[in-house]
């Protein structure tokens, strides 16, 4: 997808300094696939204590 956006040439000059990327390309999607972890991982925090799973961890670990 080809997309036009206007993005603070300082901001690119850092992100390219910081990042392994070598294209601007490669460096907007290394950018939003970290950003959609972040909010994945912090979705998943908000399920800590609510589901209720029904394991024996020494059965798991084949502990007697």
């Amino acid at each position: 997808m080809r997309i036009n956006i206007e993005i603070p040439e300082s901001l690119i000059e850092e992100a390219m300094k910081l990042s392994d990327a070598k294209t601007i390309s490669e460096l907007i999607k290394e950018a939003l696939e970290e950003k959609i972890n972040v909010i994945r991982r912090k979705r998943l925090v908000t399920f800590k204590g609510s589901i209720e799973l029904d394991i024996d961890l020494n059965n798991l670990r084949d502990r007697k």
